[in-house]
This record gives structure tokens, sequence and C-alpha cells, in this order.
């Protein structure tokens, strides 16, 4: 049986990076195109955010993060904290670990004071449309960089 930990970790750590660039590329395989949302380390960091690295047998494998949003005319809300870089490499998958990660992130931002998770996704990523509907989350209305997009799909869940 393998096992699996979780850590927090800076969003310009290594395996961060190496996983970022992973989601990256599978965003330019199924979306045709990165993700260009503009993100900094300092976004993830506490208590205005968190990043967190699955590791199995040591092998990073699963990432995901929240960060801080308020009210702007971008759509958010204040009190939002809002997902980003959810991801499980190939060979991980199935296993549990979106979930995870996802509860983690949700009670970290919970005890930030955050009043709602949000998150955009795509409809070339059903197996993540799945995963937060699964969860509770339901849709709302665009927010954020890809807002006026017309493949993304936008979820919220209150903490």
């Amino acid at each position: 049986m393998q096992h699996y930990t979780v850590a927090t970790v800076a969003l310009d750590h290594p395996d961060a990076v190496r996983l970022s660039d992973e989601v990256q590329a599978e965003y330019r395989k199924r979306f045709g195109h990165d993700d260009t949302t503009p993100l900094s380390p300092s976004y993830f960091a506490a208590p205005n955010g968190l990043f967190l690295v699955a590791y199995r047998d040591g092998a990073p494998v699963a990432s995901g993060g929240w960060r801080a949003q308020d009210t702007t005319d971008d759509g958010y809300l204040g009190g939002d904290a809002e997902v980003k870089r959810m991801y499980v490499v190939p060979e991980a998958r199935g296993r549990g670990l979106a979930r995870r990660i996802l509860g983690a992130l949700e009670e970290s931002a919970r005890s930030a004071g955050r009043r709602r998770m949000v998150l955009e996704t795509g409809d070339v990523l059903p197996e993540a449309v799945r995963l937060y509907q699964s969860s509770g989350y339901l849709p709302t209305t665009g927010f954020g960089f890809y807002r006026d997009h017309p493949d993304s799909r936008f979820f919220q869940k209150p903490l």
C-alpha cells in the first residue's frame, strides 16, 4: 500500500513549480492554451492563502491552493477564497487525493475567516466538474480572469 502525505509549500517551491508546469501542459492539451491568470507566491501565503502538495513515497503527485479575494469589479465577493492549480498526476488519479486536498483547502480558508470558496474550471475538464459538484459546489456567476470566457464554468460553496 502506498503512503500519501500532504505538505504546505510555497507556490515557487520546486515541487509546486513542477506540478504547475504539468497542469499547464494538461491545459494546453485540453484547452489549447495555458492558464494565464496572474499568480504570485505571495497570493498563497498565510493568512491569505495556502498551497498544498501531496506526496507519494516522497514524489509530488497532487497540488492545489487557495487565495483570498474580496469584492472587486471582477465579480468576487468579500470573504471569497479562490481555488487554483488543483492537479493530480495521471498515475495517482482515482485515489481521492483531489478530494483530500480540496477538503484541506476548505478547512484552511474557513479557519482564515473566508466565507465562500469559488473556482473556475472548464467544460473540457469533466472530471474536475464532477469532483466539485460531488463536493457540494454549485454553479455561480462568472468572476475573475476568465469571467467572460464561453468554455469556463464557475462554482461556489459557502464555508
